[in-house]
């Protein structure tokens, strides 16, 4: 028992309190004068009764989506059904990823050479968009017949991309092989770090922190950073067909970690491909979920996981052409679903006549590309193209570092290119010159489209909770009635009371206040001026509060029970509704339509809607679609979307942002409609968040 709790139950046994209940802190009938007396001495913890929920709710969408996917796969019976299956996945793939944008000129240059013994390395800059340079390494083995086999490397997170020892040592021990490799730095890594500060250094860190900070934001628009990963390992093939040293007939591709990522989804969308064996990553969507494992942004392409496609699919979108899938014994990738993953693809592969085509190679290190998994590779290579019998890596000498470098000072953007967030401000602003102001019925209609909202019926079920004791909220008493949005997700929405309530709301009153929390509904009505203004002005209306789900009482103990990181809870279950075509934006905004569908279940016709922060946002969508919300209140609301999308510097988080939404509309659009519904905002926030 922790010493709060311990304390909690001391100071209630001295009130002469019965206690019953099982769990957090007691639940007890009645919330007398003494209790709440007593209990201002002890420190009041936040209740958090459903930490499970939301955990659940996505196993159970991602499992029902995947399910169906390999209820497919275990009835493919022959050839054709195979082939079938092929061509249906790449199809879902295409329409993840695309569409793409129109390829532009390379302007390839070279800005140094490298000689060595059996090779060479050239410095290589190209545009994979106009203005957007990659920087890369270009091994050319030196006294071998050409045309030659090329391999594309695809860097993890580490930092110095391309230039880190263990990419190093695949690129080089290749090239000594024979292969032409192209080893490139990934869009906020290497050279290529797109939040610079005047001295080139990093604003938001390298790799990971970058790649989520500007992902979040590019979304808003409708773009994703996977599909930009893997625009450039396109324009990879394009530069390397460009190359009389290169030989069509084998390219390949291969990558650790965030680079097997990178190698995975471009398996599924290149034709020019010819051999893969990505290392460290395809374990499955469910796998990652199941192990409470979040991931970059670039590895949750929007909408995947609605279309049924999982990490093996981008595998199939190759067969039959030859694939390794790599992975370690000790890595946190569970190297489980790698072993799945090649057991289902091997059935697909022999349908294919090509069962030889799938292998699967697991090292006995942590997470890495070891030696041990580069020889796996450089084995598999060279069967498939004879240009080496080698069976170990050969003898290496690594580079310095700042040798490998493209540029003069280490960063493209001392030459001040345009970078990811400038992409991401110019296509803001078109949108914003384009869409005009919605409104009425046109814009309720964009909402719910863009929300991804289902149908809204019926009145939900509830249960009745046992009171909360000596909360300290606005009024002496409240109940607590757990609200059934939809199936798996209950939402607590407490009710202030002058007089003890147990049951089911009082009746006949017409007017009532919901107030949706910015964090959590429990603490706020204890600690929020705003909530204490309302009840005092508008002493004849009902008084409600709630959560919406993933915060409050269902804030999620997943993910080592982080909330606020980069990579907690909060991130990883928004990062999924992404993948299921769903926004968590929009599954709060459901949640408080069907909360105020049972409001008037309970006799409440007039609705004053009140939003915090976070809070605000699903609050200002639901103020828009119902009829039942005659009045709006929003402290510390969002200005705009577009102020996050346009900004250097934001501070929301992936479950308040809206993918797509800046094609269609903005949060100005909304408080406009709402000035009919006497909207009042206070302490506007924008994109700088709350504090």
């Amino acid at each position: 028992m922790n010493n709060k709790r311990r304390d909690f139950l001391k100071l209630a046994g001295i009130a002469g309190i019965g206690l019953t209940g099982v769990g957090n802190l007691p639940a007890i009938a009645a919330d007398t004068q003494s209790l709440g007396e007593t209990a201002q001495a002890a420190e009041l913890q936040t209740y958090n009764r459903f930490p499970r929920m939301m955990q659940d709710y996505f196993l159970d969408r991602v499992g029902e989506s995947l399910a169906k996917s390999r209820k497919r796969r275990a009835s493919l019976k022959t050839k054709q059904d195979a082939e079938a299956y092929v061509k249906d996945v790449r199809a879902k793939i295409a329409k993840c990823f695309g569409p793409w944008p129109e390829k532009t000129p390379l302007n390839a240059r070279i800005t140094g050479t490298i000689e060595r013994d059996t090779y060479k390395i050239e410095k290589v800059i190209f545009d994979s968009r106009p203005g957007f340079p990659v920087t890369a390494n270009l091994y050319l083995p030196k006294g071998k017949n050409r045309p030659l086999p090329a391999v594309i490397g695809t860097c993890g997170h580490g930092d110095p991309a391309k230039a880190t020892p263990i990419y190093q040592s695949f690129a080089q021990g290749l090239a000594r092989q024979g292969y032409v490799v192209l080893i490139f730095d990934p869009i906020g890594q290497g050279e290529r770090v797109q939040m610079l500060s005047k001295d080139l250094k990093p604003l938001h860190g390298i790799g990971v922190p970058e790649h989520n900070y500007t992902g979040k934001q590019m979304l808003l628009n409708g773009e994703h950073l996977s599909s930009w990963f893997t625009w450039d390992c396109i324009r990879c093939v394009d530069y390397l067909l460009s190359r009389p040293e290169v030989d069509p007939k084998h390219i390949g591709v291969t990558g650790n970690s965030g680079g097997g990522t990178q190698a995975t989804w471009f398996c599924g969308v290149e034709s020019r491909l010819t051999m893969a064996a990505p290392s460290c990553f395809v374990v499955g969507f469910e796998t990652n979920l199941k192990n409470e494992l979040p991931a970059d942004i670039e590895q949750c392409p929007p909408g995947a996981i609605s279309l049924g496609l999982d990490h093996l699919d981008f595998i199939a979108a190759m067969a039959p052409k030859p694939v390794i899938l790599m992975g370690q014994e000790k890595d946190f990738f569970d190297v489980r679903g790698t072993d799945h993953a090649v057991k289902e693809l091997k059935k697909i592969y022999k349908l294919l006549g090509a069962e030889q085509n799938i292998q699967f190679f697991a090292g006995p290190e942590y997470h890495g590309f070891s030696k041990h998994n580069r020889e796996a590779m450089y084995s598999w290579f060279n069967r498939v193209t004879k240009i080496s019998d080698a069976k170990s890596e050969p003898a290496l000498s690594l580079e310095e570092i700042d040798l490998l470098s493209c540029t003069p000072n280490g960063q493209v953007g001392e030459s001040n290119p345009r970078t990811l967030t400038a992409y991401t401000r110019e296509y803001s602003q078109n949108f914003k010159s384009r869409r005009g102001a919605p409104a009425g019925e046109d814009l309720k209609m964009k909402i719910r489209t863009v929300l991804k909202l289902p149908e809204v019926s019926g009145i939900p079920e509830y249960r009745i909770l046992r009171p909360l004791p000596g909360r300290q909220f606005p009024k002496k008493f409240s109940a607590c009635y757990a609200v059934e949005t939809e199936a798996g997700i209950t939402i607590p929405v407490y009710r202030l009371s002058d007089t003890e309530l147990l049951s089911r709301p009082p009746a006949g009153v017409k007017r009532a206040i919901l107030y949706v929390s910015h964090l959590s509904a429990d603490e706020e009505l204890r600690k929020e001026a705003l909530i204490k203004e309302l009840v005092s002005s508008e002493p004849g209306s009902a008084v409600y509060a709630c959560d919406v789900r993933g915060v409050g009482e269902s804030k999620p103990n997943t993910c080592a029970d982080d909330f606020f990181g980069a990579y907690g809870n909060d991130y990883f279950y928004s990062a999924h509704s992404i993948m299921l075509n769903s926004t968590y934006t929009g599954q709060k905004t459901y949640d408080l339509l069907r909360i105020i569908d049972w409001l008037r279940s309970c006799g409440h016709e007039e609705i004053h809607l009140v939003g915090k922060g976070w809070g605000a946002i699903p609050a200002t969508f639901a103020a828009v679609l119902s009829d039942k919300v005659i009045q709006v209140t929003l402290k510390q609301a969002l200005t705009s979307y577009a102020d996050i999308a346009e900004n250097a510097e934001f501070n929301w988080p992936l479950s308040t942002l809206v993918p797509g939404v800046l094609k269609h509309f903005d949060l100005p659009d909304c408080y406009r409609e709402l000035r009919s519904k006497k909207l009042q905002q206070i302490e506007s926030k924008g994109a700088e968040g709350v504090s």
